[in-house]
């Protein structure tokens, strides 16, 4: 059975993408979050969660995309996959933003979906990032 937390960070996963894929408005991404979540039926218990993702993630892109390229050697962000490189910002950012989530369950995670979105190399590829950026995002 899947956690609440994991549910959205699914559902973040899967916005980030959209958003990426369509190069979206970011103001206009949170705006219109109340509406992915009504017709695709997302439980009220994960909205507030995926919500802070997505906004965050967003706010916080150019950042995210600098940390990330500094910590993916050889790996420019537009090689990356999709899916990869969304889930790797909403990682970093869960990294930075909640410090009360264990490091070890943002990895966790992150390498679940990217399992469950990825390529078969996505879940190594992820948890190699993720595993090097956390050292500057947090010293635990």
């Amino acid at each position: 059975m899947k956690t609440t937390r994991h549910q959205a960070r699914e559902v973040a996963l899967q916005i980030l993408y959209r958003c990426d894929g369509e190069a979206a408005d970011s103001t206009q991404t949170i705006n219109d979050l109340t509406r992915h979540f009504d017709h695709f039926h997302v439980p009220n218990e994960i909205r507030e969660f995926t919500a802070q993702l997505v906004a965050g993630t967003l706010r916080e892109i150019k950042e995210l995309d600098s940390l990330l390229e500094k910590h993916a050697s050889n790996w420019k962000l537009p090689r990356m996959s999709y899916v990869d490189r969304n889930l790797l910002r909403m990682s970093i950012y869960e990294l930075k933003a909640f410090p009360d989530t264990p490091v070890s369950v943002v990895i966790d995670e992150a390498i679940e979906l990217a399992k469950q979105f990825g390529t078969q190399e996505s879940p190594s590829f992820v948890n190699g990032i993720l595993d090097a950026v956390k050292v500057s995002v947090r010293s635990k």
